[in-house]
């Protein structure tokens, strides 16, 4: 197995990280602040949403708002680590209240050309990555403040999956959860497990001492709500490599276990919406309107 080689790394600085916990999608939403400035980044937002109702709210984007308000911070960067299948981005909420650019992986034209199929999207719908403002390679770089981020592309839970490096922390996405969490799924249309378990390892080259922040937490066991660890023990603890020593043990540990996980609950308008960077679609009249594909989510 080959792992490609991280791109070069400054990792002396440490930023701010101040989390901010959505019980209700077990998502976290970062703000990362330059430890020298006020420039802040924006990572995986939430859109609240009762789907039931088809209604949606500002509550947690509104916390965010709050904290860069209160603490008189300058956002330059909305990041999402991946198009999200179990929340609603409010990148577009943010970016109008706070400014900043939208970034997301290059690999979006990928998961757009697919989604855009199985939701039958018209020819209206631009699959090129032109909703948002910025679309990462890998080793591509970007500035908050003095603070240089570099994305790292790791995908297998999804095409456009990355890990952003900012100073001596790392923002996984769903590639790693807490140690006893393991590791994300990938069993949706375009995801990899061989892909994942490759994706992980060249994450796991970093030093042991760096910070791991996860999209997302269950509190498995009953444990408090938690959201970050460090390269090392993710390294040595993390529950399904602990299970896996090989590649091969991987992949069947991961294809056997996601066919027994049930589908996201927001996965329908989480990837309708996301892929559009937060945007919600609309029919021929104008009306916001979200499709339901029959049998076509899973592989």
């Amino acid at each position: 197995m080959n792992i490609k080689p991280l791109p070069k790394l400054n990792l002396e600085l440490s930023p701010v990280v101040t989390p901010i916990f959505d019980k209700a999608t077990n998502t976290v939403t970062y703000i990362v602040k330059d430890p020298n400035s006020s420039s802040c980044a924006i990572i995986d937002s939430v859109l609240d949403i009762d789907y039931a109702a088809g209604q949606i709210d500002y509550k947690n984007a509104k916390l965010v708002i709050e904290h860069v308000q209160r603490e008189k911070l300058k956002v330059e960067w909305i990041v999402e680590t991946h198009v999200h299948a179990d929340h609603l981005s409010a990148a577009p909420y943010l970016q109008e209240k706070l400014g900043g650019k939208l970034g997301i992986s290059d690999q979006i034209t990928t998961v757009q050309e697919t989604f855009g199929k199985i939701f039958n999207e018209g020819t209206e719908f631009q699959r090129d990555g032109s909703q948002f403002d910025q679309l990462f390679g890998d080793g591509d770089t970007y500035e908050i403040g003095g603070l240089t981020a570099t994305v790292v592309s790791t995908p297998g839970h999804t095409p456009a999956c990355t890990t952003h490096v900012i100073g001596d922390a790392c923002f996984v996405g769903d590639t790693f959860f807490m140690p006893d969490g393991g590791t994300g799924r990938a069993d949706f249309p375009g995801g990899d497990a061989r892909e994942l378990y490759r994706s992980m390892q060249r994450v796991l080259t970093l030093p042991d001492h760096v910070r791991v922040f996860v999209c997302h937490d269950y509190g498995p066991n009953g444990r408090d709500f938690a959201w970050e660890t460090t390269i090392g023990e993710e390294r040595n603890a993390n529950v399904h490599l602990q299970q896996c020593k090989t590649e091969d043990e991987y992949v069947a540990m991961r294809e056997t276990r996601d066919a027994s996980l049930a589908t996201p609950k927001l996965i329908i308008p989480s990837l309708q919406v996301n892929m559009r960077g937060g945007q919600f679609p609309e029919d021929a009249q104008g009306n916001v309107m979200l499709k339901v594909p029959i049998n076509a989510l899973t592989k």
